[in-house]
């Protein structure tokens, strides 16, 4: 009978995963990739040119930035104008006709699996295709590693392995020599490998090779593990320029040499994003032998689009990234890749006054496009470019009439309009799909309040009324899936709907009606004043772009007026001692909140009104000097500072006795010693050599702290969970009775919880970095001090209640208003959901891409090992949401003392499920509010960089807190409740036991 709170939490919980699952099937489909192959028969000049180079060699220096290489650096007041390659510059200088080098502007996401499709098959990525660059996957549509080989070519291969898991057949088998991509912290061996293998086939004479491709890591390790900042960036760019130019002096005169990065870095080294810095990338010909463009060639400006790099003060000739697809395609002779959108570059093709050739690969390329155009409007999805269709056709027809100067202009407006088209399209969206999981998340979010409100009024009654609720939920499933079962037939008129996509929303909808109907409130408990107003508010205002760029700042705002009627009631409080600890508290909670929002990371929308404060500098990773200074005092501080609150109620004994004193603080320090070693081998502050025993030392420390906290912390707490001192003396009156004194009596419930919250939080405190450490110790303290506001308020409440009634003594009577527990009001929920995502953006987090936190994937190896890694960085991201939505049921344990009542474990139990069920409503309606902005804004222009972000991390949020509180009530709470009753029940059922409390 006492479970039922649990199952309830659990339907709620599959209530919010149906709808979170039809929502994203319907909103982050990937792209449709047509399966045709672009042929070109022998002796046919319609489809490609005769080839200007018979080989090629692609060095991609992963992560290379155009101002790496760029002639026209930013000022030397930038902190990069050091980080230049030389050769490319000089060279263009030298030879200018046989050197070009352009910036090149990659499509988001910037990592490194979609570049890599991008670049070969001229194709656009969607934003769903970065999750998948942990784990890549053949590339199965028409590219120019298939088309060379097609052709016979022989390719061979160095450096990133991410290329033989997108092309696991398509190299030499001689030639292919693949390295790890995940290993952050190794600068030099992918590099060194390259170098091995590349420079042995550039010498051979006999040239067994049509195509080399070698991918360097080291460039992009150093901006991921340091930053583009740190001195170790310069030493790689020279590396890579001695690299340069040793392969420039290997080239012969019928090979061409093209450089290029896939992607940029921000400011701190990281990509993934569509900030500015993350997508320019650089891309350098030079071929030896044969000139590239004619020296008097006049190329209408149309087709040179120019851009200023950031910092830079001189604009640089521009193009796509995918324009290299159909550019070395023609170049090489090959037909152009069947799916691609990119178009040629014209300098390379313009080796002639008039621009022959130029105008033939121009027509070519326009021909692709179009076929490929066409052949997509014939497909299934091909509705989408119903709007957009005249347009392109207007382009295409009026450009045939044209003189050659604007037949050249009208093509190319041609080509980069249907490349915006698609970027518009790059994500299909199914309304169907899109609607079904919006209708499941908005009845799903009334259907918890009703159950929150129904909760909260039918005390006496609760077990029959949740009894009821659970059989029409049952029965309202049974019924849903035999509904969907006859439904399925007709699912083929639906565009995109599945046989699982009916039977989960037939069953989901029918059981959520059952549950609005059964707990439908009536008219007399319906309070205005008790209506969610700052939740609703919360939700809607996802709407504007604005409010999610500032969210992190307008958290702190509301979490700090969350709390302001609790201090208002200290004010007010009827007896100094209450005031003083409501208005202390208080204090303490909005110190804790103010230091949690001095660390921050910056988004790109944000810049120039925000400063990095997580990090050293908006440039390097390593953490802050006060935060050096202040990490290890954290970790051993916090625990006393937990103890200090428990010994207020004198429940500091038990397992807080052994947990607090000795493994909390050894876990905590383990976690804080690996992320200063980590920082300790960054800087360089000791020989390299000993780099490898650091390393070492660091999964050691690692490892260290994450197995105390599953098998030490955990078998003590389950052991022996309560903060009781239980002891026993003879009485000497005449009935003999034995004494017993148990200390720690009023919080008998909150106490031992709050050592079963700890246990995560010290597993989480080891994949957060130092300065998100200290974040968390700040958000635990905040708790603790909310809990005794919460506690004190309460106080108040019963002390006023008491003078305004005309029994006063009934009214103080402990037993009359402790019997069923503490009651937990929306209002205290509130604040614990809000410091929920206060802490997220504490923790060097935002709503992107690029704020995550890959450094966390190594903290429990030297290599990507899965699922560590992944798992790592799951744990750093959403860490916090999982240990501060774990203590919400604190709310309706703390400083509650066991009473001799049989109805107090069920009342516990339920104000501990009740209290979950609030945490989960507040972050459900923010998933519903930004799910349905960003449905609502899908072809807004910032959908991808502003509301579909929030609505992945409002969804991941969800998901965690849900599984949190899951774990909370159902482990924590009942095993609680269970010792509790059971001890206290010994002891009431002996008659000669008095018992003592303090």
């Amino acid at each position: 009978m006492q479970s039922r709170g649990l199952f309830l939490l659990l339907w709620v919980t599959f209530i919010h995963f149906a709808g979170i699952y039809l929502y994203t099937k319907g909103f982050l489909l990937t792209r449709l990739s047509l399966s045709e192959i672009s042929t070109c028969a022998e002796g046919d000049a319609t489809c490609t040119l005769v080839p200007s180079h018979k080989r090629v060699v692609l060095l991609v220096i992963d992560a290379l930035r155009f101002d790496f290489l760029s002639p026209n650096p930013p000022s030397p007041a930038s902190p990069y104008h050091h980080n230049v390659l030389r050769i490319p510059a000089e060279l263009s200088a030298q030879h200018p006709d046989r050197s070009l080098l352009f910036t090149s502007f990659a499509d988001p996401p910037t990592t490194t699996l979609q570049r890599i499709k991008g670049i070969t098959a001229g194709s656009l990525p969607t934003f769903i295709d970065m999750g998948s660059n942990f784990g890549g996957y053949s590339i199965l549509e028409d590219s120019l590693i298939g088309q060379l080989r097609a052709a016979g070519k022989k390719i061979a291969f160095m450096g990133d392995d991410t290329w033989t898991t997108v092309f696991p057949t398509s190299f030499e088998e001689n030639m292919t020599f693949p390295y790890d991509s995940f290993n952050v912290e190794d600068l030099h061996t992918v590099d060194e490998g390259v170098i091995e293998h590349l420079f042995p086939l550039l010498k051979a004479k006999s040239k067994p090779w049509d195509f080399i491709i070698g991918h360097f890591l080291g460039v992009d390790h150093v901006g991921h593990r340091v930053g583009p900042d740190h001195p170790v960036m310069k030493t790689k760019l020279e590396q890579m320029d001695r690299v340069l130019r040793d392969v420039v002096d290997l080239l012969d005169d019928e090979t061409l040499l093209v450089l290029m990065g896939d992607h940029g870095m921000d400011r701190k080294g990281d990509h993934g994003g569509d900030t500015e810095l993350e997508v320019t990338a650089a891309v350098w010909f030079y071929s030896k032998g044969r000139p590239l463009l004619h020296p008097q060639s006049q190329i209408p400006e149309t087709l040179l689009p120019k851009s200023v790099f950031p910092g830079a003060t001189v604009p640089h000739r521009a193009i796509q990234q995918i324009d290299l697809v159909p550019t070395l395609s023609l170049l090489l002779g090959l037909p152009i890749p069947y799916n691609n959108l990119g178009s040629l570059v014209p300098e390379l093709f313009w080796d002639d006054l008039e621009g022959r050739r130029f105008n033939s690969a121009l027509e070519m390329n326009f021909a692709q496009v179009d076929k490929y155009l066409r052949s997509y409007r014939a497909s299934p999805h091909g509705s989408e470019l119903d709007n957009s269709w005249a347009q392109l056709q207007k382009l295409a027809d009026t450009a045939i009439e044209r003189p050659p100067g604007f037949f050249w202009t009208s093509l190319n407006d041609y080509m980069r309009h249907a490349l915006t088209v698609c970027r518009e399209l790059w994500a299909q969206f199914n309304i169907t799909l899109i609607g079904m999981g919006l209708t499941l998340l908005t009845l799903g979010t009334f259907a918890s309040w009703e159950l929150w409100t129904k909760l909260g009024t039918e005390k006496e009654q609760w077990e029959a009324w949740e009894q009821e609720t659970l059989r029409f939920n049952v029965y309202g499933l049974g019924a849903g899936l035999v509904f969907g079962i006859f439904a399925i037939p007709f699912r083929g008129y639906v565009k995109g709907l599945e046989v699982l996509h009916v039977l989960l929303f037939a069953a989901s909808l029918a059981s959520v009606l059952a549950c609005i109907f059964v707990a439908r409130p009536k008219l007399s408990e319906v309070h205005v004043k008790s209506l969610p107003v700052l939740m609703v508010l919360h939700a809607a205002a996802f709407g504007s772009n604005s409010f999610t760029v500032w969210e992190d700042r307008i958290i702190t705002f509301l979490l700090l007026t969350s709390i302001v009627p609790d201090v208002m009631r200290g004010f007010s409080a009827p007896t100094a001692r209450l005031r003083y600890r409501i208005l202390g508290f208080s204090a303490l909670f909005a110190a804790c909140v103010r230091l949690m929002a001095a660390s921050t990371v910056c988004r790109e929308e944000q810049q120039p009104h925000c400063h990095v404060t997580f990090y050293a500098s908006a440039s390097l990773t390593a953490p802050p000097l006060p935060v050096l200074l202040a990490a290890i005092p954290t970790a051993l501080a916090l625990p006393f500072a937990i103890r200090r609150f428990l010994q207020i109620s004198q429940s500091d004994k038990g397992v807080a006795g052994l947990l607090l004193p000795w493994i909390v603080p050894t876990v905590l320090l383990q976690g804080t010693l690996a992320w200063m070693s980590e920082w300790v081998e960054t800087a360089e502050v000791i020989d390299p050599m000993w780099s490898s025993a650091l390393r070492l030392g660091r999964t050691a420390l690692g490892w260290g702290s994450v197995l105390e906290v599953l098998v030490i912390g955990c078998s003590l707490w389950w052991a022996i969970p309560l903060c009781l001192r239980v002891s026993t003396s003879q009485a000497t009156d005449p009935n003999g009775k034995t004494e017993v004194t148990v200390i720690g009596f009023a919080n008998a419930y909150g106490a031992p919880y709050l050592m079963f919250f700890c246990i995560p939080f010290g597993l989480f405190y080891t994949f957060s970095q130092l300065t998100a450490q200290i974040a968390m110790g700040l958000a635990v303290i905040a708790v603790l001090a909310y809990l005794e506001v919460v506690d004190s308020v309460r106080d108040v409440r019963s002390l006023e209640a008491a003078f305004a009634s005309s029994t006063p003594s009934d009214a103080l009577n402990l037993e009359s208003i402790s019997s069923t527990s503490a009651t937990v009001r929306f209002s205290e929920v509130v604040p614990l959901a809000l410091l929920s995502l206060h802490a997220f953006y504490a923790t060097g987090h935002q709503s992107t891409i690029s704020s995550i936190q890959w450094k966390s994937a190594f903290a429990l190896a030297p290599t990507l090992v899965y699922p560590l890694a992944p798992a790592s960085v799951v744990a750093n991201t959403f860490g916090a949401a999982f240990v501060l939505a774990l203590g919400a049921p604190l709310l309706a344990l703390w400083n509650v003392p066991p009473l001799p009542h049989p109805a107090q474990t069920g009342a516990v139990r339920r104000e501990a499920a009740r209290a979950a069920l609030g945490v989960m409503l507040y972050h459900g309606a923010l998933l519903l509010g930004s799910a349905a902005a960003a449905a609502w804004l899908r072809r807004h222009l910032m959908v991808w960089k502003i509301f579909a972000p929030r609505f992945m991390y409002a969804a991941g949020t969800l998901v965690v807190t849900d599984v949190a509180l899951l774990l909370g009530v159902g482990v924590g709470v009942r095993r609680v409740t269970d010792r509790v009753a059971h001890l206290f029940a010994g002891m009431a059922g002996s008659p000669a036991v008095e018992k003592k409390t303090q």
